[in-house]
């Protein structure tokens, strides 16, 4: 992950927030969840740098879309205890791969927040794309 990349990546989830309708905050994260990148819409809602910026810590610490997490959380489920903090556990935030090594393993994350659900999801997977055919 570099920051010529996370811009990129931040900058094509905006391009598909437009084409979806949505005021979005994207957040690109390197793989210790750290911030490496971050843009907001002007008309974002105010929640959505600190639910960004989870989204793409979640997908990075459990390796995992967002989406794939939220009926985890219910009392009593194996992710229940971790609510909170930095953990976002609602679609937008999606892992990103390495290709090169010995074996795959996540190297940063995305995430996005702002619109809905799907508008969210749609937005990450086109920064996705960007770190896919880099």
């Amino acid at each position: 992950m570099n920051l010529e990349l996370a811009l990129r990546m931040t900058e094509a989830a905006v391009k598909q927030a437009f084409r979806e309708g949505a005021s979005i905050s994207v957040a690109v994260v390197d793989e210790g969840g750290n911030l490496v990148s971050f843009q907001r819409m002007d008309g974002a809602e105010i929640s959505g740098p600190v639910l960004a910026e989870g989204k793409a810590y979640t997908s990075v610490a459990l390796r995992r879309p967002t989406s794939e997490l939220s009926g985890r959380t219910a009392l009593g489920r194996e992710l229940s205890g971790l609510a909170g903090g930095r953990f976002v556990f609602v679609g937008g935030g999606v892992p990103l791969w390495s290709d090169y090594g010995e074996g795959e393993r996540v190297v940063g994350g995305i995430g996005v927040s702002g619109g809905t659900v799907t508008q969210d999801v749609a937005c990450a997977e086109a920064a996705e794309s960007v770190w896919r055919t880099r």
